[in-house]
């Protein structure tokens, strides 16, 4: 996981059919995750998205 990544664990992922997704943007916190899923639903209400946070691989 790139130190990007790591700076933003929020992640707004588009569910597509056959199990498969795209990572649509990621976030520092969950509110602005959530204030940009509320706008996604509204550009596109027949689209699937769902928000996750991102641990990432555990290195040791």
């Amino acid at each position: 996981m790139m130190y990007s990544e790591r700076l933003h664990p929020w992640v707004v992922i588009r569910l597509l059919p056959k199990m498969q997704r795209i990572v649509v943007a990621r976030f520092r916190n969950r509110s602005d995750a959530e204030g940009h899923l509320w706008a996604l639903k509204r550009l596109m209400p027949d689209g699937q998205f769902v928000i996750v946070f991102d641990v990432g691989n555990l290195e040791v």
